[in-house]
């Protein structure tokens, strides 16, 4: 018989998956009722708890209500949503901005609008699930090369030409800690005619001049053949997603992408929030913690096998699943939240906990954590 209750078949792995009920507080989480320091968190500078990114938001709820209402082309697209798009293209040094609902939209529609079954796309092998998925359902022509290996890439470009080609990666790869090497792609790119896209939502607000990520590191920045997607989810505290680009492109996406056209817009609250948030990210003061929280972790816990990563991702890989699982089960009774990751968000061999550094965590919390890594390493 067919029905809801034996559709799904479950697996190894599905039987460990459950969903966390959990309540922040700030720097803190709160699991079953026990409160544990935060190690796991995208809130990299601590924003989602700032007094004046929430009073913005509070205002805004109090004078224009909660929902939008509608989708952007609708009634939903608010003033505040195109102040935000202007000043986030201007801050990350592109023609335009387009704000979509989540990294997820903006990933599955961008890559959707732009690619076919005519398009060849050549993706990095530890892309973001929403790449993958955008690939997949675009109808392109995908070549897999190995993480970061831009010999691999070079040698596919010249063997797939094709009318139409994207180069597509993360920035910074959000389970690795690892970063692309955009100047060497971009130059793939220029030499033999295509796109690129990069997903730097892990590296919006932690790295790069102003934290303004890798595409400024790499000094690539408004470069026609470079569309970058960012996220607020994370250093930005709040919630949504932006892709930047030229004018023409963002303006093409704006009549093309079905996961704009048809989503509901944001509520005016997340960009009236990230407004205040991006002022504060830009004087600074936050991204310098930020590096330095991050310098002192890996100052203390250089005796421990940590994959290497200058990004406030930092994966401690512990290798088997019941290995990762037991010691993420001891941080918690020690009062740290750090979860396992395992296969298949991993490979197979590789299960770790991922250790998230903010600039919200002080040093002796920091200093707490790395005494109980090396008590159970």
């Amino acid at each position: 018989m067919t029905d809801s209750r034996n559709w799904f078949k479950p697996t190894p792995s599905s039987r460990r998956r459950s969903l966390l009920r959990s309540r922040r507080h700030g720097i803190f989480i709160e699991i079953s009722g026990k409160q544990m320091l935060n190690f796991a968190s995208n809130d990299y500078l601590g924003l989602a708890t700032h007094p004046a990114v929430m009073q913005a938001a509070c205002d805004a709820i109090a004078e224009y209500g909660l929902g939008s209402g509608a989708s952007r082309l609708i009634s939903g697209d608010d003033p505040l949503i195109h102040q935000l798009e202007r000043e986030l293209a201007e801050w990350k040094g592109f023609e335009d901005c387009l704000l979509l609902g989540s990294g997820m939209l903006a990933n599955i529609g961008l890559l959707q609008a732009l690619a076919d079954r005519h398009t060849h796309v050549f993706a990095d092998r530890l892309n973001h699930a929403s790449l993958v998925d955008g690939v997949r359902l675009s109808g392109a022509h995908c070549h897999r090369f190995s993480h970061l290996d831009m010999d691999q890439l070079a040698t596919m470009l010249k063997r797939y030409p094709a009318e139409h080609r994207i180069i597509v990666s993360d920035g910074l790869f959000s389970m690795d800690g690892d970063t692309a090497d955009l100047k060497q792609m971009m130059s793939l790119a220029e030499a033999s005619d295509t796109l690129l896209i990069i997903d730097d939502a892990h590296g919006t607000g932690t790295v790069g001049p102003e934290g303004r990520g890798l595409s400024a590191m790499a000094d690539i920045t408004g470069n026609s053949r470079l569309i970058e997607v960012g996220t607020l989810g994370k250093a930005f505290g709040s919630y949504g997603a932006f892709i930047l680009g030229s004018g023409e492109m963002i303006e093409g996406l704006r009549q093309r992408m079905r996961t704009l056209i048809y989503s509901t817009a944001l509520p005016t609250a997340l960009p009236a929030a990230a407004l205040v948030a991006l002022e504060l990210i830009r004087q600074g003061t936050l991204v310098e913690k930020l590096c330095g929280n991050l310098k002192l972790f890996r100052e203390l816990a250089s005796g421990l096998p940590l994959m290497p990563s200058d990004t406030p991702i930092q994966p401690l890989v512990v290798g088997k699943d019941e290995h990762a699982l037991a010691m993420a089960e001891q941080l918690k009774r020690l009062g740290f939240f750090v979860p396992a990751i395992r296969p298949p968000t991993v490979p197979e061999g590789t299960a770790r906990l991922r250790i998230t550094i903010s600039a919200a965590h002080t040093p002796q919390e920091i200093t707490r954590l790395v005494g109980a890594l090396e008590s159970l390493v």
